[in-house]
């Protein structure tokens, strides 16, 4: 049997703010290594190979990111086997309903490994290990889930209780039940217990398991899932279900809408695996503390930093430098366009600044001053009274749409790399140090033929500047 990857690439982060925002969350954010958490887990496969077939992935994702989706995975020399586009996040259940129907090619019934994409493994050998003895399991008809040793009380997790194992080499044990998220003394009673693992979210089943468990227990998911599988259409290297199908699906997770029923159920298979890995849903500051290198009082520091008398602190500086003097476990987070200074035990709360931030209808929330583009990246230099400046960097191949504006004229300005320009009836190149003008309602188009990054200064002038000032008549992205 083929092991088949489904990476789930649609989450949020907000806890992580303000590195972490909506239109660019933390699976596609470099913690905890060179690569970003979504490369990771892409990478964390390459353990399987030699035990099992290893299929591409199946990433699902939601519209905004499809192509960080597609630009980080090409990064690795990887092609996904599809990238599944949801209309709207509906949780994990359907997630895994739609890829399970989508991945099965003819009366191949392969064995699912859902993995969410913002996930941190330190041990992939032994990640590979646990998903070895659960494939044992999964090819035997099992649900099979992965619960993480603990090696705390953690509040912030939810728990597994584990009964006696089911095979002869102990590498699985029963499940008796799911905890929700427990108090400090429960998880302490918990963690005491020596029965009670962290429920990582890692799944593994064949295909035909999981839709026949999802018929079973959740039947409205599963007939939604098959509605908007069967209408969906192929837009390039993207998967598309069929939006008014799928949004009348109930949003559940895999836990409550299965594994829980399962546990419960004496007629089905299901099945916890220990995983001792180093894993981390880094799900908060303090999460990304504790898995990161520490100096020797115990402070994290990343970027221009400098701590005196400090200890036990995370600081993480992206664009000045940060200084902390006398303070004992404190979160400090530099950006941009925004800093977070925080109790490090308060970490978990930090989606209260995001909910203010979206009362107050501020931006900060949903971007960096950084905003990616599927040809690259811009962002804003400087900006006052009918002007702004811009940095833009288009990747090699990559182009702007085919466009006009009605209240600006921009000046492009070459810093390094060939821009092939679109002005009006004209065609022509540009290298480094020349510069254009583009004149208020002339149609234009900005490209990279090069094999390296274009990187271009824009000053756009104009009584309006709004990014909605685009008219597209050819857009290589399909965006409207």
């Amino acid at each position: 049997m083929t092991i088949t990857p489904v990476i789930l690439a649609g989450g949020g982060g907000t806890r992580l703010w303000p590195l972490s925002r909506e239109h660019y969350p933390k699976q596609f954010l470099k913690l905890g290594g060179e690569d970003t958490l979504l490369q990771q887990t892409m990478r964390r496969l390459d353990g399987l190979a030699g035990t099992a077939t290893v299929a591409a992935p199946f990433i699902v994702c939601n519209e905004e990111h499809r192509f960080l989706v597609a630009e980080q995975a090409r990064q690795l020399g990887i092609v996904p086997g599809r990238i599944i586009l949801e209309p709207a996040g509906r949780s994990t259940a359907p997630a895994l309903t739609i890829a399970a129907l989508v991945c099965r090619d003819g009366d191949a019934d392969p064995i699912l490994l859902m993995m969410p994409a913002d996930h941190v493994i330190r041990d992939t050998a032994a990640f590979a290990r646990a998903a070895q003895a659960g494939l044992r399991h999964a090819r035997d008809g099992a649900l099979v889930t992965f619960g993480v040793v603990p090696d705390r009380p953690e509040t912030g997790y939810g728990y597994i209780s584990a009964g006696p194992r089911t095979d002869a080499e102990g590498t699985a044990l029963s499940i008796v039940g799911f905890e929700e998220k427990p108090d400090l003394e429960t998880a302490r009673r918990y963690v005491e217990s020596g029965t009670h693992l962290w429920n990582s979210g890692i799944f593994m089943m064949s295909a035909s398991t999981w839709m026949s468990a999802i018929g079973r227990y959740r039947r409205d998911i599963h007939d939604a899932c098959v509605r908007a599988s069967a209408a969906a259409r192929l837009d390039g290297d993207f998967l598309r279900p069929d939006a008014s199908e799928f949004l009348r699906c109930p949003s559940d997770s895999v836990d409550y809408a299965v594994m829980e029923k399962v546990a419960r159920d004496a007629s089905m298979k299901a099945v916890v695996v220990p995983l001792a890995a180093g894993w981390s849903d880094v799900g908060a500051w303090s999460s990304l503390w504790e898995i990161s290198e520490h100096d020797s009082a115990g402070n994290v520091c990343v970027g221009d930093v400098c701590v005196i008398d400090s200890r036990d602190c995370m600081v993480i500086s992206e664009h000045r430098l940060v200084a902390v003097l006398g303070c004992t476990d404190l979160v400090a987070i530099e950006t941009a366009d925004a800093m977070l200074v925080a109790p490090r035990n308060r970490a978990q709360d930090v989606r209260h600044v995001v909910d203010w931030l979206k009362r107050q209808e501020r931006t900060e929330r949903l971007s960096h001053r950084r905003v990616y583009r599927p040809w690259g990246s811009y962002e804003g230099v400087d900006a006052g009274e009918r002007f702004q400046v811009k940095r833009i960097v288009v990747n090699p191949s990559g182009k702007l749409s085919l466009q006009m504006h009605h209240h600006r004229a921009e000046h492009w300005i070459v810093v390094r790399g060939t821009a092939r320009v679109t002005r009006g009836e004209e065609v022509f190149l540009l290298t480094e140090n020349q510069s254009t003008y583009i004149p208020l309602g002339v149609v234009h188009r900005l490209e990279n033929p090069g094999t390296i990054p274009l990187e271009l200064i824009e000053v756009q002038s104009g009584p309006y500047l709004g990014e909605d000032d685009i008219v597209r008549f050819d857009d290589a992205y399909d965006r409207h």
